[in-house]
């Protein structure tokens, strides 16, 4: 192996520092494995604390008739039953426990009148299992889990991005490439297994909540790698992003307005939601406004507001009625809390969205409507994974939280997010240390690391070649606009067409020669995931001809049971290509399927 190289080594290294990653960093070193968490960005900037509104488990504090049955039951419907159902049981089982666990490590959760953790509730959730504080309960989470971390003593390597997974002569990970943000030199980091932890794709779409990390590296990794990727095809718009000023367009709006009473209107005034309550739904779902009104006033007894639908539902609505001419002048809807709750009451529970509006809009939400429409948010696709370990299809890389597939099927439910974080981190922490523990020490050749560091020089050496903030430009307005909320064949193939395009010119894009600090590099070789994983949407996007929960399709508008809604996609990268296959869907045992039947008690 070459010398010259910066090298660490660790029996696991964990490639992401958000919830996930960090769940499962503490629990590789509570098992004895050395560990290292490496993060494109710093310690504590998570993407997590982009979930505001609450962590779903099912305690039953609120509604000591919630049980894990119902959750499960709740979870896949919303995922419109394409979830791996050992996963969704799984989460629904343990969630609680590990929401138990992180106040025991320090988490300062709201309480209910009697002193236990307070739970809300959440579009898709039949009961209220949201357990949060305030409207910023990720950045809890992630506080917390720094904070235990920390004192365990985990290594952590910050603003460093991976450039390449390694391999030991068997094909099995022995590791990963990167190089150094601020420095620009390169750094290699021997392991025995990898987590990969590193979030969403959402920065190829030109609208979204998804901060700048989120290129999909751990989903392009893991493809180059030789894993498998699902459900690459279903992309979340959340209902409710910012539009306006410009400088804040896509910023997240918590569903926990609408969980405390929000309620969503169009430009006429009109509580649209009532038009457009699916067939699954209908029988728990309020169909008139005093119906509503009751349930917001007492919880029992009365069917839910439509306002908290599940959020592909939401979102296909808003964007109808903007498409009907019923938007508003900036092209969403009005989201209204303030005629339902005194203005004491919002910034208690939503003291994040007052001064998020207040500051950045000049919209005081405790006498005025915010103004919203759906934003590039989640991504249900990911690694394919074992569900009891995490484990991809290549050993020695496992991978969780949203970098994983399986979990969300089609569609995600508000704050599944946070509990699939510390759920399945934990799980990918402890199967990758039980792997570590076996494997043999791993051996990179230098011809790997020689290749990886050329091809991330490239862009530097380039001389004349297209800035690669105008291709990323121009990869995100043909996502936003060919692959967003609604999908059509023509749209789809055109938008392959430009990713072909787009990769043209991404491979003769140039960045200044300086490695310190340059910008233009970093995009460039971001490009490189972006286009991948992209053109796994789009292709996947294609094949799937149906519409269910986060992909619709205007040329088959609705889902087709008898074919697709017993299928997996499967997506994966050989020699430079991506194919996409049909795979049958776990079968679920008898006992479970019975609870769809009726609802669970």
């Amino acid at each position: 192996m070459a010398t010259d190289y910066e090298t660490y080594e660790f029996d696991v290294i964990v490639i992401g520092a958000g919830g996930a990653g960090l769940r499962a960093a503490i629990e590789s070193m509570s098992e004895g494995a050395s560990t290292a968490v490496i993060t494109k960005s710093l310690l504590g900037k998570a993407h997590t604390v982009m979930a505001e509104g609450g962590i779903a488990a099912s305690m039953g504090n609120v509604y000591p008739e919630d049980n894990w049955k119902v959750h499960f039951r709740d979870t896949m419907r919303g995922g419109k039953m394409l979830n791996n159902w050992r996963m969704a049981q799984l989460h629904a089982q343990e969630a609680p426990d590990r929401v138990l666990e992180l106040e025991e490590w320090g988490a300062v959760f709201d309480r209910t009148a009697d002193g236990r953790i307070s739970q809300r509730d959440f579009g898709g959730h039949r009961y209220a299992r949201l357990a949060h504080v305030g409207d910023r309960t990720g950045l809890e989470m992630i506080r917390t889990l720094q904070q235990r971390s920390v004192a365990m003593g985990l290594t952590v390597f910050a603003e460093c991005t991976i450039l390449r997974l390694l391999h030991n002569e068997d094909g099995s990970i022995a590791g990963a490439m990167g190089y150094w943000r601020a420095s620009g030199s390169f750094v290699v980091f021997k392991a025995k297994a990898v987590v990969l932890a590193t979030g969403g794709i959402g920065r190829s779409w030109k609208v979204t909540s998804n901060s700048w990390e989120c290129t999909g590296d751990g989903h392009a990794l893991a493809a180059w790698a030789g894993a498998d990727l699902i459900d690459m095809e279903f992309v979340q718009f959340h209902p409710t992003g910012m539009v306006w000023p410009v400088s804040v367009k896509g910023l997240l709006v918590t569903e926990g307005v609408r969980g405390d009473g929000g309620t969503l209107r169009n430009s006429q005034g009109e509580r649209f939601m009532f038009n457009y309550i699916p067939e699954m739904f209908k029988s728990e779902t309020a169909d008139t406004e005093e119906e509503a009104d009751r349930w917001y006033t007492d919880k029992k007894g009365a069917r839910r507001t439509p306002d908290l639908l599940p959020r592909d539902e939401v979102a296909r609505a808003i964007n109808s009625e903007v498409k009907a001419g019923r938007g508003t002048p900036h092209g969403g809807v009005y989201l209204d809390i303030f005629s339902r709750r005194d203005p004491d009451y919002i910034r208690r529970r939503l003291p994040s969205m007052y001064h998020q509006f207040k500051e950045l809009a000049g919209v005081d939400i405790t006498r005025e409507p915010m103004e919203i429409a759906p934003t590039c948010h989640y991504f249900m696709g990911g690694v394919r994974v074992n569900p009891e370990t995490q484990a991809s299809t290549v050993p020695g890389l496992f991978a969780c939280g949203e970098a994983a597939g399986g979990m969300h099927g089609s569609n995600r439910l508000g704050g599944n997010s946070l509990s699939d974080l510390v759920v399945f981190g934990r799980r990918a922490g402890l199967g990758a240390s039980e792997y570590a523990s076996s494997a043999k020490a791993p051996v990179v050749s230098g011809g790997q690391l020689s290749s990886i560091a050329s091809e991330g020089e490239a862009p530097l050496s380039r001389n004349g070649g297209e800035n690669p903030f105008d291709v990323l430009h121009d990869l995100q307005d043909s996502m936003h606009s060919l692959v967003g909320i609604i999908r059509t064949e023509a749209e789809l193939a055109e938008a392959l067409e430009k990713l072909s395009e787009f990769d043209e010119r991404a491979a003769k894009a140039s960045a200044a020669p300086s490695r310190q600090y340059n910008t233009g590099w970093h995009h460039a070789l971001d490009l490189r995931c972006q286009l991948t994983v992209t053109r796994c949407v789009a292709m996947a996007a294609r094949a799937r001809k149906e519409s269910r929960g986060g992909h619709t399709r205007d040329d088959f508008p609705g889902p087709d049971k008898e074919h697709f809604g017993k299928i997996n996609l499967v997506c994966r990268y050989r020699d430079g290509e991506v194919t996409v296959t049909e795979e049958p869907l776990p079968q679920m045992p008898a006992e479970l399927a019975t609870l769809f039947e009726e609802t669970p008690k």
